[in-house]
């Protein structure tokens, strides 16, 4: 039987949303909600459900936030088996205005708008089954397209605006990091790779580390992306500090460093940077 995950904050939404589907979709098996951003990828990766229906705005994630930390934290196989288990299919739920919805239909990803019509949710259904049905048509087939696919439709909605373009921030030379009581002055073109650290970012060198009181989100647009690359929803390295790039079973790439001995993991969402040349 096909399983869905709703996940909603607004209780009244997610119910109706749930009586939506139980007359569009009567044999789909609807689990209990989740409530927010946080529960959605833990129930996720616990249950792992055929199809998962995210609202965009969610306390803790975001919908787009919990749908890439799905996709990068998704179990690498089953035990006893070569294949990890399918993704779930991504319906997203949003408010949002008609400009920010054509950043969903370029990414052709599916999605409802608030308030949900009828015929819509049908139609999403009957798309959905027919996704899940061509699925299970290639279910021995190796490597499974589709997951692939989901990633890369899921790297254009996170990279599409979701509105009117913002001007362009001013690059960032020379950083401010404090190490103990002393602010240090670190160039940019110096720092091996940032990583998240809650409510700063971790600022790694050649020789030491710090941490500035920024969100990777705040810091993504301030970087030259020529130069920084995003491996991962939480790290973005130096792609000339990158010393060598090693994909495994999993899809997952670990990468070298210069000047580091720690290496870093390029999840399946960003592989893609590292094809043969």
């Amino acid at each position: 039987m096909t399983t869905a995950l709703i996940a909603e904050d607004e209780p009244l939404l997610a119910q109706a949303l749930q009586a939506g589907l139980a007359r569009a979709w009567p044999g789909l098996e609807l689990l209990a909600p989740a409530g927010d951003g946080d529960e959605a990828v833990e129930r996720t990766l616990a249950e792992r459900p055929d199809v998962l229906f995210l609202d965009i705005r969610m306390p803790g994630r975001s919908g787009l936030e919990a749908a890439q930390a799905i996709v990068e934290d998704w179990p690498e196989a089953v035990s006893g088996t070569a294949r990890s288990p399918a993704l779930p299919l991504i319906v997203f739920v949003t408010a949002y205005d008609q400009y920010a919805l054509q950043a969903f239909e370029r990414a052709a990803v599916d999605y409802l708008q608030k308030p949900v019509q009828p015929a819509r949710l049908a139609a999403c259904c009957e798309r959905l089954r027919a996704a899940i049905a061509l699925r299970e048509a290639a279910a021995s087939s190796a490597p499974r397209d589709d997951d692939a696919a989901l990633a890369a439709r899921l790297r254009a909605l996170l990279a599409a605006p979701a509105g009117p373009a913002a001007p362009a921030a001013e690059p960032l030379v020379i950083l401010q990091a404090g190490i103990g009581s002393t602010l240090h002055m670190i160039p940019v073109a110096e720092v091996i790779y940032f990583e998240a650290a809650d409510k700063y970012v971790r600022v790694v060198t050649v020789g030491r580390e710090a941490l500035i009181r920024m969100s990777l989100r705040e810091l993504l647009p301030r970087l030259d992306p020529a130069r920084f690359w995003q491996v991962h929803r939480g790290t973005v390295v130096r792609a000339d500090a990158i010393a060598t790039a090693t994909r495994d079973d999993s899809g997952k790439v670990r990468l070298a460093l210069r000047g580091r001995p720690e290496s870093l993991t390029a999840s399946r969402l960003y592989a893609h940077l590292f094809r043969g040349m």
